[in-house]
């Protein structure tokens, strides 16, 4: 994944959610580093197709360069690439035909904001859907007629209330800060239905004996399932099929079996309106594992995996981090993250933290801090996304 265009932008993603909360498709925001950086299209839409490749899964492109998104209208995208389009560009005249074209040629364009003027009608049926915030949403206007989507929303109860307004979808799905219990709420428990991960987690801690981890799974058969349909799925890359709970401690060890046991227990949840919080924390896990993948110590990737998949369960299990990890064992290091901000796992945190809020102010400083380029860390977040899509 070699693309010169990497090295001049800062990539950064958000989930479309759906009013069922399922993930219907990404977004990927590309922001170049230099006002004056001469960006291809060409170069752009390769590196795409390398994770979302035609006939994949559905992407949308929030560029914020007007001569880049100037060359991927004039380009022929693969139809499952959505261009987002401001809405100052969709009522520039010169653009119609452009705009007709790709429409003809099975792209879906999305209008962002709302245009000064009233779009021509022959071209409102090249647009799926508006892109709104919630100032242009009080606005109204002739775009109603349009699907909408809701960005900027700041808390679960505005996406709520999106979706009760007939929104399609939300861009994004607010988890900045870490959880704190409503005032007199009292929760000592993990859900019963995650009882039974964690419990392994710890007896593989402690270095209990097989047979008695097998007798802990035997308590919840589809939890060994969606154990080994994850060991034997492609992002794992194991060379042969994974067929019992022994054959996977066999072949992977008790301290890499956690590093699974980790994963389900942040995909594991039945409440569906955790889903696009367990999809985010499946992505921050894999990109922080990408964000590794150069150091020599193996135990130091697996335990970037697991900060970054545990970074959200606080909000998924509702309970405070130092509440939280006294029942769930973690490595020291993934505690001082989550737990205390410190540590030396806590930069690369807050490195794909500004990745998932698409800020470049951020992403700048979290890459100085850690002395890594922006081609370095954009490979990653595409690897990451095309891994993670395989566990989707």
């Amino acid at each position: 994944m070699n693309h010169p265009i990497l090295g001049a932008v800062a990539l950064g993603y958000a989930p479309l959610i759906d009013p069922q909360r399922t993930v219907a498709a990404t977004r990927l925001t590309v922001v170049p580093l230099r006002p004056d950086a001469r960006l291809e299209a060409a170069e752009l839409l390769a590196a795409v197709a390398e994770v979302w490749p035609a006939g994949g899964g559905q992407v949308v492109l929030n560029v914020l360069s007007e001569s880049l998104l100037e060359g991927l209208l004039r380009s022929a995208p693969s139809p499952n690439l959505m261009i987002e389009l401001p809405a100052f560009m969709a009522g520039d005249a010169v653009h119609g035909e452009l705009l007709l074209a790709l429409k003809k040629h099975g792209n879906q364009l999305l209008l962002k904001g709302r245009p000064t003027a009233p779009l021509a009608a022959e071209l409102l049926p090249c647009f799926k859907y508006a892109v709104l915030d919630l100032d242009d949403e009080s606005r109204g206007g002739t775009e109603t007629a349009l699907p909408r989507l809701l960005c900027g929303l700041r808390s679960a109860e505005d996406i709520d209330a999106a979706f009760r307004r007939g929104a399609q979808g939300v861009l994004g799905w607010p988890m900045q800060g870490a959880y704190e219990a409503p005032a007199g709420a009292v929760r000592s428990e993990i859900q019963a239905d995650l009882q039974v991960i964690v419990e392994l987690m710890s007896r593989l801690d402690q270095g209990e004996d097989i047979e008695r981890l097998e007798q802990t799974l035997q308590r919840d058969p589809s939890l060994a399932f969606k154990l080994l349909r994850y060991m034997n799925s492609a992002a794992f890359g194991l060379t042969v099929e994974v067929s019992s709970f022994r054959h996977a401690i066999m072949l992977l060890g008790y301290a890499r079996l956690k590093r699974w046991l980790a994963l389900l227990l942040t995909t594991a949840s039945k409440d569906h309106a955790m889903r696009p919080v367990m999809f985010a924390a499946l992505r921050r896990g894999i990109l922080m594992e990408e964000l590794a993948a150069s150091m020599d110590d193996r135990e130091m990737r697996d335990e970037m995996f697991v900060c970054g998949l545990f970074s959200l369960l606080d909000h998924m299990l509702k309970q405070p981090f130092a509440k939280l990890l006294q029942a769930i064992p973690v490595p020291e290091r993934v505690r001082q993250a989550l737990v205390e901000e410190t540590g030396p796992y806590q930069p690369y945190l807050e490195l794909v933290r500004a990745v998932e809020h698409e800020s470049v102010y951020d992403y700048r400083a979290a890459a100085e801090q850690l002395m890594l380029g922006a081609d370095e860390i954009n490979q990653c977040v595409l690897r990451a996304l095309a891994k993670s899509a395989q566990l989707e």
